[in-house]
């Protein structure tokens, strides 16, 4: 039996399809409000959990062979480092300690691209990065980092895990609508275009989910792998869209000052609105970062192989088509 937390996000319902294409049995631990469009009509048991009562960890890991931990906080947004430290570091230590309680065969951690150090242009970003609880890029990465020591703190005391480390994801299946999906979906709208100039590491989240099932069967205890996809600018992304949709708008590419100008107010209407984020000061610090992020250590060991970013896009779009037709 295989325990999904954290299954009804966009890479948990994915993670969930995937292992059930392997026919494999799946148990989802969803939350007693939870919104579990993204698993209607799958054939997975579910049960009430949460990561920050050890009880009910315990109750679902009866008879689990493999853990595969996603339940967290993702927010960019200030402010939110309170409820991101109690879910993304007690939480994954909680799920953690259940899991070496239960005697399951493996866990595998889903962490973060962003839980590692950030380096500087021109260096390479591998497995050998230091994690790093004390970053200060923000409350996310830093919370991220602590969750993932935690768990390999707790393979130092018998647990047998791996950590799986994503970068940004996109893809089908995004029920509860992430920033980059919105992104996207905005892109095929017919007007004028603010862009900013900057890059980033997007990725799959079908090859995410399959890398995870990889990283379950031939990871190394301890390991952490990088499951990438392809470096591409931003305004990049918009004509990928735009030539899938058969549209043209002009854009006009802001100056990043102005950008993090604006971002500063919007963050303000963010809160007020609970509306999720597209420009925050985070996102844009992020892209104009280095993004040379490698994926050859889970090419290596585990047989990780992510599909175009073309394709992504083009299923993203088809998807939502589908889920949201006009």
């Amino acid at each position: 039996m295989n325990l999904v937390t954290g299954a009804t996000g966009h890479i948990g319902n994915v993670l969930v399809r995937e292992l059930l294409a392997q026919n494999q049995p799946v148990r989802a631990m969803v939350l007693p409000n939870d919104d579990c469009r993204s698993l209607e009509g799958l054939p997975v048991e579910k049960v009430e959990g949460n990561v920050l009562q050890p009880e009910t960890l315990d109750r679902a890991m009866e008879d689990v062979d493999t853990v595969y931990h996603l339940a967290g906080i993702i927010s960019i947004m200030p402010g939110a480092e309170a409820l991101m430290r109690k879910v993304n570091v007690d939480g994954a230590r909680n799920t953690a300690q259940a899991a070496l309680r239960a005697g399951v065969k493996r866990m595998v951690h889903i962490s973060s691209i962003h839980a590692l150090k950030r380096l500087p242009h021109g260096v390479c970003i591998d497995e050998n990065v230091p994690f790093a609880p004390d970053s200060p890029a923000g409350a996310y990465d830093r919370t991220k980092a602590e969750g993932t020591l935690a768990v390999l703190q707790t393979v130092e005391q018998g647990l047998d895990a791996v950590i799986a480390c994503p970068t940004g994801v996109i893809g089908p299946y995004d029920y509860l609508g992430s920033e980059m999906g919105n992104v996207i979906l905005g892109f095929t709208r017919k007007k004028l275009h603010f862009l900013v100039k900057g890059a980033y590491d997007f990725v799959d989240v079908r090859d995410v989910a399959k890398g995870l099932t990889q990283a379950a069967t031939k990871g190394r205890t301890g390991e952490t792998y990088i499951l990438s996809g392809a470096r591409i600018e931003i305004p990049q992304i918009k004509q990928i869209v735009q030539d899938i949709v058969g549209i043209h708008t002009p854009h006009i590419v802001v100056p990043m000052w102005l950008a993090e100008f604006f971002a500063g107010l919007t963050e303000s209407f963010y809160r007020l609105t609970h509306a999720i984020p597209i420009l925050t000061r985070y996102s844009l610090r992020t892209v104009q970062e280095n993004c040379n992020i490698s994926n050859a250590k889970a090419r290596a060991e585990l047989g990780y192989h992510p599909r175009s970013l073309r394709e992504s896009i083009a299923d993203t779009l088809a998807w939502r088509k589908s889920f949201m037709p006009a």
